[in-house]
């Protein structure tokens, strides 16, 4: 059994639903989802003219090997609309492999741990919340201690639903 977080994000149409919808399809099609993080809103990363993004991170218990996976990943964001037309641009759902074991993955299709993640404070602190021990495979630091390093200057607060 394989241990996966997994970081969903989106920002076009209801942001909530789509991460519930993405959660309970990730659920369905590669694995059990063991914990969530609360959601978190912040401004969008990379290119700031569009609308704040929610993300969560999931952590997934599966059987799949890496590859199947983001397959699997990739074809719930394209039944769920997704459409690759901008990069950093909006989008109804992300799903995004932030760590997969303690394994380190580099091929042409997929690389893990996600090579963004000590930089993003989107991902950092919702992975925080469930894996706050969990150390990077690569730069051998606690999440938490990527936390405190991370120089992202972008705002991440739990989101509300009023």
């Amino acid at each position: 059994m394989n241990k996966v977080y997994l970081l969903t994000g989106g920002n076009v149409g209801n942001r909530q639903e789509y991460l519930a919808r993405a959660a309970g399809q990730i659920a369905v099609e590669t694995g059990k989802i063991f914990k969530t993080s609360a959601l978190y809103e912040t401004a969008a990363w990379g290119k700031t003219d569009q609308p704040a993004f929610l993300n969560q991170v999931l952590e997934l218990h599966t059987d799949l090997e890496a590859g199947e996976l983001m397959k699997n990943l990739l074809s719930i964001e394209e039944n769920m609309g997704r459409r690759r037309e901008e990069k950093y641009g909006p989008r109804t759902i992300d799903i995004d492999i932030l760590l997969y074991n303690q394994d380190v993955i580099q091929t042409d299709f997929l690389t893990v741990p996600h090579p963004q993640l000590p930089n993003r404070m989107f991902a950092l602190k919702p992975l925080n919340e469930i894996a706050t021990g969990y150390r990077h495979p690569v730069l051998n630091k606690t999440i938490q201690q990527l936390m405190e390093e991370c120089t992202d200057p972008l705002p991440v607060k739990k989101f509300s639903q009023l």
